[in-house]
């Protein structure tokens, strides 16, 4: 519930008589319009100490994993549900508005044999283990709720050992549509699962792999036209249930994501259609109270100022404004200053221009997070701050790093994120370390395109232009799987109307010709540092850098590519551990990115399809890049005072 700060001022009887009514009416009628419905996310993994799973039957957690069964007597079942219910939609004087979900988990099954099986499944609350459901019923039906199946209310997606089979089905052990799955020949084998639903299609979709280092490409090998809301209460109970029949079989979830985001369209419209219905009734009285109020609020005012400092106004405002959007949890600065241990230094993983990170543990959340405490000094400290929070937490994308919560008390600007185990991009390519391999660079560069195809194409009504896309932004979780962030730079934008130009925001050798010397910014422009992204993960070089390479990265690669030489390009320290074809794919991906004619730079999802073998290489002009060019460099700050440069916080996963 939204909280609000109530004003007292002293009137006079007869003005406090005339006040009462309207005031009232508007205190309870902002208490009943204003809902909020929160993103629903998680993640568990062996790290997870205190995961938020109710177990039944012969379910356990065991080493930071769900065993669902492991027994070696016949006809078990166990079930593990996540604690909190998920909210799937919502409705209003308009219509429902339904919920966007995606999940993935990894599981095994040893020792395939009999009718028995693995079924994710959303449910009614409430929904009980059923007595009798071992073998084919996968501990969700037996006989009596086969028989009554419109009470049962849930829909699942089972992998079914005796049938060798994935179906999905609603109320009814009986699959709505299936396909064939080899369960016997990866008796033991780790498989991995993304189940994605599209509300706006009303289409639930199912992909499987047992690749080791697996990527998500939006396919899907099994896929169903349903409407949850028709099937499924407004909240649901979400997890797993495993059966066995006379035979020892063992189920183990070694990994458990889950990302839901409820449209909010229907608070808004309903806000607006109760305002309208009321306005009429009240015009009158409101605007006189309005005029009384005014009257009365501005002698107060200026008393106000004159006994309290602005900085606590201030900061009572920044909150208040954040608290009405629909946004991520509101933490206590002392919450924060616990969870950092007093923002220790042995807790700080990494600084940058902007501000330090710091590792926090919270335990009502069960994992680590990353505290990013933004430096107060910096003129733009609070303009970052807002921009950040208002921004992302309107998405929500696998690559994308997830906002869990912000705090603005005693002058501090904190932002809360999940951790990521595996730290930047940066690091991994300039470190001291080991030297990233070919299969994880090719699977970052997926991610970071699929992110800004989200961005730009996906999010909403509107664009999201990023404006500081670098290898320091690209966080990495405990796969390798991209992670874009630091959104403090970032700005929406209506492809409806014409661009203006902008404030210059960003990152020396990553910004675009036309971004960085006239101030128009676009999605082209977010391509463009894309494009040197790509370039600096196949050579492991930097865009600029001293000695042998003072030419930029840009430069440098498309002088190899007119000499027919590109991949001499190629990062040394990968040795010739790579695919030939799809480095050469990235560098002139790269290229083409990166040309300083913006109309005729690919879209982020031209790039997927050429990264994905669904389109050719293109074939680029040999005077696509002028002579002359070079990409802003470092050496240009004296010559461009309106930038805004960032410096991101390298090590926020660390």
């Amino acid at each position: 519930m939204v909280s609000y700060n109530i004003l007292s001022f002293t009137m006079s009887p007869t003005s406090l008589h005339f006040l009462n009514f309207p005031c009232i009416f508007l205190f309870v009628f902002f208490q009943i319009c204003i809902h909020f419905a929160h993103p629903f996310s998680f993640h568990l993994d062996r790290d997870s100490s205190n995961p938020n799973i109710n177990y039944e039957g012969d379910a356990r957690l065991s080493i930071g994993k769900i065993v669902l069964l492991a027994s070696d007597l016949p006809y078990r079942v166990g079930r593990a549900k996540y604690a909190k219910p998920l909210q799937l939609w919502d409705s209003c004087l308009t219509g429902s508005y339904g919920a966007d979900f995606t999940t993935h988990f990894s599981f095994t099954i040893d020792n395939v044999s009999g009718p028995s099986g693995l079924a994710f499944f959303l449910a009614r609350v409430g929904y009980e283990l059923p007595p009798n459901s071992a073998g084919g019923e996968l501990g969700l039906f037996n006989s009596t709720s086969d028989s009554d199946m419109t009470k049962n209310r849930i829909v699942m997606v089972e992998f079914h050992t005796s049938m060798q089979r994935v179906g999905i089905s609603e109320n009814s052990p009986r699959s709505t549509v299936s396909t064939s799955w080899d369960a016997k020949s990866h008796a033991g084998k780790a498989a991995n699962v993304w189940i994605t639903y599209k509300a706006s299609t009303k289409n639930l979709s199912v992909f499987w792999t047992y690749e080791k280092n697996p990527v998500f490409k939006g396919k899907s090998y099994l896929s169903c036209h349903l409407d949850l809301k028709e099937v499924l209460p407004q909240c649901v109970k979400i997890g797993f249930s495993a059966s066995t029949s006379s035979t020892h079989e063992r189920y183990t979830i070694h990994s458990w994501d889950f990302h839901s985001n409820l449209n909010q369209s229907c608070n808004k419209m309903r806000r607006t259609i109760l305002a309208t219905s009321v306005a009429a009734g009240f015009l009158i009285m409101m605007l006189l109270t309005s005029i009384i109020g005014w009257l009365v609020l501005k002698r107060r005012r200026i008393g106000n100022d004159q006994s309290h400092g602005n900085d606590a106004d201030s900061e009572s405002s920044i909150s208040t404004n954040l608290e009405r959007e629909a946004l991520p949890r509101k933490f206590s600065y002392l919450e924060l200053l616990a969870a950092t241990n007093g923002f220790a230094k042995d807790r700080k993983l990494g600084q940058g221009g902007s501000g330090q990170v710091y590792k926090g543990t919270l335990s009502d959340l069960g994992r680590p997070v990353a505290v990013k405490r933004i430096l107060t000094e910096s003129e733009h400290s609070q303009s970052l701050f807002i921009n950040e929070v208002k921004i992302i937490s309107r998405l929500i994308h696998r690559n994308l790093v997830q906002l869990i919560g912000w705090c603005h008390e005693q002058g501090e600007f904190l932002l809360v994120y999940e951790h990521m185990a595996n730290g930047s991009l940066d690091h991994h390519l300039y470190g001291k370390g080991e030297a990233l391999p070919w299969n994880a660079r090719y699977k970052i560069v997926s991610g970071l395109a699929s992110a800004l195809h989200y961005l730009h194409e996906e999010a909403e009504q509107y664009c999201v232009l990023h404006r500081d896309i670098k290898s320091a932004n690209i966080l990495l979780d405990t796969d390798f799987s991209t992670k874009l962030g630091d959104f403090g730079a970032a700005k929406l934008v209506d492809p409806r109307l014409t661009p203006r130009r902008s404030r210059v925001v960003g990152t020396y050798g990553y910004m675009a010709p036309e971004y960085a010397n006239e101030g128009r910014d676009s999605k082209e422009s977010d391509m463009f540092s894309f494009g040197v992204v790509a370039l600096e993960i196949s050579c492991g070089r930097r865009t600029f850098q001293d000695g042998e390479f003072h030419v930029s990265l840009v430069t440098w690669v498309w002088e190899l590519y007119l000499a027919g030489d590109i991949l001499k390009a190629a990062d040394e320290k990968l040795g010739m551990d790579f695919h030939e074809d799809e480095i050469k794919r990235l560098l002139v991906v790269g290229l083409w990115c990166t040309q300083p004619n913006d109309r005729k730079r690919p879209k982020a999802g031209q790039v997927i399809k050429v990264l994905r073998l669904e389109a050719p290489l293109p074939e680029l002009p040999h005077d696509m890049h002028d002579p002359g060019f070079h990409p802003l460099s470092p050496q240009s700050q004296d010559q461009s005072s309106s930038f805004q440069l960032t410096s991101s916080l390298d090590d926020l996963g660390r």
